[in-house]
């Protein structure tokens, strides 16, 4: 390849050398990404050796997936630290982690798909309209704003926005990042579950809720939370429900929140009023469903720990308890 008396190369040379195309490189040209060296008299661009450096970098950069703004930022940042003798780097740094985020929610969007065609492939025929109606409901990825706009009507209005953040946490099942076919059906069904409960249903609030202000449910729910870690211990040990340090803590939430003293009739009268609240097992089925991988023993959520505990309550008190629904 023969090189002008000048040094410099035309833009189908400076192309070739590249193993560009000349749309490519004027392209970059036109958008100041790719400074010439000079103009010939009729106008024709002339570049030099650092122009072919240059983009090649602006090659490798876009291979990478960075976008023409995000490659202007990296040169800019190039040519200042050269000018000032300096160094580098926080613009590809931040250009680069940015689009490994981006990977990340592609990734995790297309093995959602995939587990849900799997879904689809793997039903009987008289399932598939059902899944599909469920799949269409969902985003990819899935959100959780059905689920947390649920809780936030169950909980009592005036909790603190802390207190209410901390039990979304434990009541909120994240989606998991490579699902099998059967946690996509479980999530699918809980995040209908929340958007629509039964026609003619009014959703049932727990009679603690009533009676509890912005303090008290503050105390209930922190006490809960510890009750239910505790108790969650006892599940995966496969421990029927008993006395012991999980129950007790159990109870000192409803104490502390009702500011009473634990005592024998308190624990009747708790176990009673428990025993009559609204329950939602169908929820805590599905959350169990999303957050186990199959084939593995179903982790313990906040409703199998409250079912355990309250279980442990009505046997030390005799209290009858109605069937699960």
């Amino acid at each position: 390849m023969l090189t002008s008396y000048d040094g410099l190369w035309g833009i189908g040379e400076l192309a070739a050398r590249a193993g560009a195309t000349v749309k490519t490189v004027r392209f970059y040209s036109d958008r100041g990404l790719l400074p010439e060296a000079a103009r010939t008299s009729g106008g024709h661009r002339r570049y030099d050796s650092d122009a072919l450096d240059r983009l090649r970098l602006i090659r490798s950069l876009r291979a990478l997936g960075l976008s023409v703004p995000e490659v202007r930022r990296v040169l800019d940042e190039e040519d200042t630290a050269c000018a000032e003798s300096g160094s580098g780097g926080g613009a590809l740094e931040d250009a680069v982690a940015g689009r490994l985020r981006e990977l990340g929610n592609e990734i995790g969007a297309l093995r959602w798909r995939e587990a849900a065609l799997r879904l689809v492939q793997e039903a009987a025929p008289g399932d598939r309209a059902d899944r599909l109606r469920l799949i269409g409901r969902l985003s990819v990825p899935p959100s959780t704003a059905p689920l947390v706009r649920f809780w936030r009507g169950w909980l009592p209005p005036r909790m603190p926005r802390r207190s209410v953040d901390v039990f979304l946490d434990i009541a909120v099942p994240q989606p998991p990042q490579d699902p099998a076919p059967s946690q996509v059906l479980a999530f699918a069904r809980l995040s209908a579950l929340t958007i629509a409960p039964c026609p003619g249903a009014v959703r049932p609030q727990p009679a603690a809720h009533r009676a509890a202000g912005a303090r008290e449910a503050t105390l209930l729910y922190a006490g809960l939370a510890e009750s239910y870690e505790l108790a969650g211990v006892q599940i995966r040990r496969e421990r029927g429900p008993r006395p012991g340090e999980a129950l007790d803590s159990f109870v000192d939430a409803y104490t502390r929140a009702y500011g009473v003293r634990d005592s024998a009739e308190f624990r009747r009268r708790l176990a009673g009023q428990l025993a009559g609240d609204p329950r939602i097992d169908r929820y805590w089925d599905l959350v169990a469903e999303v957050v186990t991988e199959p084939g593995r023993r179903p982790e313990p959520t906040p409703g199998t720990a409250h079912d355990w505990l309250l279980a442990a309550l009505a046997a030390e008190t005799g209290t009858p308890l109605p069937a699960a629904v």
